[in-house]
């Protein structure tokens, strides 16, 4: 019954890596190679489950290392948490739970590894997230930090094209605030968070340099931004590549059916 049960975990690993990770357990002084081992393997199931877009799977499989140490996997489950809030399956309260849980899920990654680029990324995303369940004042007042912690996730990896979308997007969002939103801003700052349409297609065209065609709402909010600039030739370029751009979520069909 024991060989039995080995065998059936052994079903998850390689041959290769059961053996070893029987080995590992026969010894105890090498219970962090193990521990460390186990995290490769639970981050390389979850960037699979990830790419194939199965939300709920990838969820399930990382909430059950909600109490790890390892950054790695804490940005991860953050992510899979916002990503299930987002679904349109998702009830109202669930949303509102999930969001606050990655939240908790991103600032732990942060505590565990300051310089993780994803884990400030995240931890950006996850705190404007929950700005929308707490009212205009919080999420004004959040503004500021959400963008300090993209442009870390930038120093750390100027690659990233995502967050680079994100300054994009947090940019426009101020760009087109509603005036009574901007006299609340100015009674909570002596100087308010602002910004301009132009400052955030300079960072829509610097994220699609990074990696081109790498996300459909990228290609959408440079149509839209062109729009506000009154460059409708560019607009409707910029349009007509998100809404041909290949449905893969949940967000690329939402992208491709959005009528401005």
């Amino acid at each position: 019954q024991v060989l039995r049960k080995s065998l059936q975990r052994g079903l998850v690993l390689s041959t290769g890596s059961f053996l070893v990770y029987e080995a590992h357990k026969l010894i105890s002084g090498f219970a962090e190679v193990h521990a460390s081992f186990k995290v490769e393997e639970v981050v390389e199931q979850a960037d699979y489950l990830y790419g194939s877009g199965e939300t709920e799977k990838l969820y399930r499989l990382l909430v059950q290392h909600k109490n790890s140490d390892d950054a790695e996997l804490l940005w991860r489950l953050a992510r899979a948490s916002r990503d299930l809030a987002q679904l349109s399956s998702t009830s109202a309260e669930e949303k509102r739970q999930l969001a606050y849980e990655s939240l908790e899920y991103a600032k732990k990654a942060l505590e565990k590894n300051e310089s993780n680029f994803a884990a400030h990324k995240w931890y950006g995303i996850c705190l404007s997230d929950v700005g929308d369940f707490e009212g205009i004042k919080t999420k004004i007042g959040n503004a500021f930090v959400i963008k300090e912690h993209f442009q870390r996730a930038i120093e750390l990896n100027p690659k990233d094209a995502t967050t680079i979308h994100l300054i994009g997007i947090w940019c426009y969002s101020f760009a087109e605030m509603p005036w009574y939103q901007r006299k609340i801003a100015a009674a909570l700052f002596a100087t308010p968070p602002t910004s301009t349409f132009q400052e955030a297609l300079r960072y829509f065209h610097m994220a699609e340099e990074a990696d081109p065609n790498f996300y459909s709402k990228n290609l959408l909010f440079l149509g839209k931004t062109y729009l506000k600039l009154n460059n409708k030739k560019m607009a409707l370029l910029w349009l007509s590549k998100a809404k041909e751009y290949p449905a893969h979520t949940e967000e690329d069909k939402q992208v491709g059916s959005e009528e401005l």
